[in-house]
């Protein structure tokens, strides 16, 4: 399949309903707005493909690029075409799920997420606290730096409340995810949810919400589901 075949399936699975929502969460033209489990019947087709990933990143279609995300092969793709999606992840569904996911399924994810954390820009330091999450998720613990790990559980409790908004939300996740997926540092991590409170973020006048830490793991705790890791970071 080609780009433009790919392209021509996304514009017939095309939902206005759908594109109106993404539009109000932040993707802006050119989108057609397609449901993912349509993306997902796309990706049925092409299973894994690194070069038809990075082609459809660089249309700039929302669509798309959330398609690559999906598509893209962590075996193959480079630390510098990470970089450079996460410079181009212009809203939340990409930079905070999209590029994220294939980041944390890489070897080098880690090292991602911690230098983006760094960085001046909103979207960007949110990609970094993602995908240090979802990496994460996806690793023994015994692969982890945990150290790390606590120091940046410290580092949150500082920071989340005059952090950018997006960041802030991430950072939020952050605690979710090391809470529910790292075992020993689940009592620091409600510790830390407890201290931080609620999380105030500007939702754009949508309906989503911002999840009260605390809670969340306790009910990950409540279904015996703690430590549990996932197969990948995508979905």
């Amino acid at each position: 399949m080609t780009v433009n075949d790919i392209l021509g399936q996304l514009e017939a699975y095309g939902d206005e309903r759908t594109k109106n929502t993404l539009m109000k969460h932040g993707a802006k033209e050119p989108l057609f707005g397609v449901k993912v489990a349509d993306l997902k019947k796309i990706l049925k087709q092409t299973k894994k493909n690194h070069e038809l990933s990075l082609e459809l990143y660089n249309t700039g279609n929302s669509d798309a690029m959330y398609l690559a995300g999906l598509m893209a092969d962590e075996k193959q793709i480079s630390k510098e075409q990470l970089i450079d999606w996460v410079e181009k992840a212009y809203w939340s569904y990409l930079s905070e799920y999209a590029v994220p996911w294939v980041a944390a399924e890489t070897t080098f994810g880690f090292e991602l997420g911690l230098s983006w954390i760094d960085s001046e820009e909103e979207g960007i330091a949110a990609a970094g606290w993602s995908t240090l999450a979802y990496y994460s998720s996806v690793n023994q613990d015994e692969q982890l730096d945990i150290a790390m790990y606590e120091k940046l559980l410290d580092r949150v409790e500082k920071e989340i409340h005059t952090a950018k908004n997006r960041v802030k939300y991430t950072m939020n996740g952050f605690v979710i995810s090391i809470g529910t997926y790292i075992k020993g540092l689940t009592k620091k991590a409600t510790a830390t949810a407890e201290k931080i409170g609620v999380v105030e973020v500007d939702m754009n006048g949508t309906a989503c919400k911002v999840p009260f830490a605390k809670d969340y793991i306790q009910k990950v705790i409540d279904k015996q589901r703690l430590g549990k890791k996932r197969k990948t970071a995508r979905c």
